[in-house]
C-alpha cells in the first residue's frame, strides 16, 4: 500500500462572542491547535469517473465533518468540500445533486430557495470552512472556543457515480435503490460518528450506516452488506484530544 503524505488544513470559523446557546447555525468557533482530525484514506478514496470516449479520471469524494450535542442536534460544520459547499458541479445541467451527502444536510437544516438544503453558487457557505477534496490523508487542526465536552464528530463521504448491484444505473426514480440516475451516487454516501468525552484523548469514528439513496431524507440505513467499495471509501478517521 503507497503511504500518502499528511495535508493540513487550519480550519477557521466567525467567533461567537456570546455563549453556544445564544450563536446562529455556523457560527461555532474553531482555531488550529487542541483537537486533531485525521483522515486515513482508503482503498477506495479515489474513484474512477467516466468523462468521454472511454476516459476516466480518478476523483476523491465529496465530504463534510460537522458537530453535533449528545441529543443529535446540529451545532456546526467543521469541514465540507468545496463542490458541495460552492453547488460547483462541472456541468451539472442543474441537478443539485441532492443524494450526495443527505444526512449532512438534514441535520443542517438549511433550506434554499429551491426548497433543497445544498448550498447554492448564491449562496454558499463560509470560505473558512470549505476546500477541495485532498487526494492524500488529511487532517483538520481546531480549537473550539466555546464547545463543551460531550459533543459528537459526524463525517459523511459520497462517490458520484459508484455503482454496484444493489444500487445500479439503470434503477427507477421512486424505487428503493434509486440513487439519481446514471450522474447519481451509485452507492448512498456512508456517514461516521463518535462522541468525545471530557476525558477522551483518542477515539476512532466508527461507521454507524449509510443515508438515503435518492436524498430525499434525512435518515440512516444500517444493513450494511448492500454496501461494497463504499465501505472502503476511508480507512479511518481518528480524533486525537492534545
Amino acid at each position: 500500500m503507497v503511504i500518502m503524505k499528511m495535508i493540513v488544513l487550519h480550519t477557521w470559523i466567525i467567533t461567537c462572542v456570546l455563549s453556544l446557546n445564544s450563536c446562529e447555525k455556523e457560527e461555532l468557533s474553531f482555531t488550529d491547535g487542541d483537537i486533531d482530525i485525521g483522515i486515513e484514506v482508503g482503498e477506495h478514496w479515489l474513484h474512477d469517473f467516466p468523462l468521454f470516449l472511454g476516459l476516466t479520471k480518478k476523483n476523491p469524494p465529496q465530504f463534510a465533518i460537522w458537530i453535533e450535542d449528545t441529543s443529535g442536534n446540529y451545532l456546526s460544520t467543521v469541514f465540507v468540500t468545496y463542490k458541495i459547499a460552492t453547488e460547483g458541479w462541472q456541468a451539472n445541467k442543474g441537478n443539485r445533486r441532492k443524494e450526495s451527502l443527505p444526512y449532512w444536510c438534514f441535520q443542517r437544516g438549511v433550506v434554499y430557495g429551491d426548497g433543497l438544503l445544498l448550498p447554492t453558487k448564491e449562496k454558499p457557505l463560509t470560505d473558512g470552512i470549505t476546500g477541495a477534496t485532498p487526494k492524500e490523508n488529511k487532517s483538520i487542526l481546531l480549537r473550539p472556543i466555546n464547545l463543551k465536552k460531550p459533543f459528537v464528530v459526524k463525517a459523511e463521504f459520497n462517490h458520484s457515480v459508484d455503482f454496484n448491484d444493489f444500487f445500479p444505473e439503470n434503477a427507477n426514480e421512486g424505487d428503493n435503490n434509486y440513487s439519481g440516475g446514471k450522474e447519481g451516487s451509485g452507492q448512498p454516501s456512508v456517514v461516521y460518528s463518535a462522541t468525545v468525552y471530557p476525558e477522551t484523548q483518542a477515539t476512532v469514528l466508527e461507521l454507524i450506516g449509510y443515508s438515503c439513496p435518492d436524498g430525499s431524507n434525512g435518515n440512516i440505513y444500517t444493513n450494511m452488506v448492500v454496501l461494497t467499495s463504499a465501505k472502503s471509501i476511508i480507512k479511518s478517521i481518528t480524533i486525537l484530544i492534545k
